[in-house]
């Protein structure tokens, strides 16, 4: 009897063994789609998504904590050189750099809302201190009416 259950337990395992790849080649069949690059955005086109505010520190100014802003949107590619961000899809999240504290102000009554900004400069984060995957670096406010 031993040797009748080893059999059958052999016979199981090579079962087993073979309907494994099968059934995660069925499972692999409902995955979305690789997604495509976002639409492009350059100078002079707005840029639409919720801000939000970061607390981060300053390692220029000796560890200072100071507002960082960020505007969360769809995937955008970047005009070249920069491209996708070595990103698949693009950047979704664009860290607002304000000129001054006139423009800091300004943000800080949107924040949790929806914005649309003008982009004048865009690039790639490239900082360590950069919390965002691209950086604006002159935008304009675009009210809304």
């Amino acid at each position: 009897m031993t040797k009748l259950f080893a059999t059958r337990l052999a016979l199981v395992a090579t079962m087993m063994l073979l309907a494994g790849p099968a059934i995660s080649a069925q499972q692999d069949d409902g995955a979305p789609p690789p997604s495509k690059p976002g639409k492009p955005i350059n100078a002079g086109e707005v840029l639409s998504g919720e801000l939000n505010a970061l607390k981060v520190r300053d390692v220029k100014n000796a560890g200072k904590r100071v507002a960082t802003y960020q505007i969360t949107s769809e995937p955008r590619r970047l005009p070249p050189p920069n491209g996708l961000c070595n990103l698949e899809t693009g950047p979704e999240t664009f860290q607002l750099v304000p000129s001054g504290d006139a423009q800091a102000a300004q943000l800080k009554t949107f924040v949790g809302k929806e914005i649309s900004v003008k982009v004048d400069e865009v690039a790639c984060a490239s900082d360590p201190g950069q919390m965002s995957e691209a950086v604006i670096t002159k935008w304009s406010l675009i009210k809304k009416q």
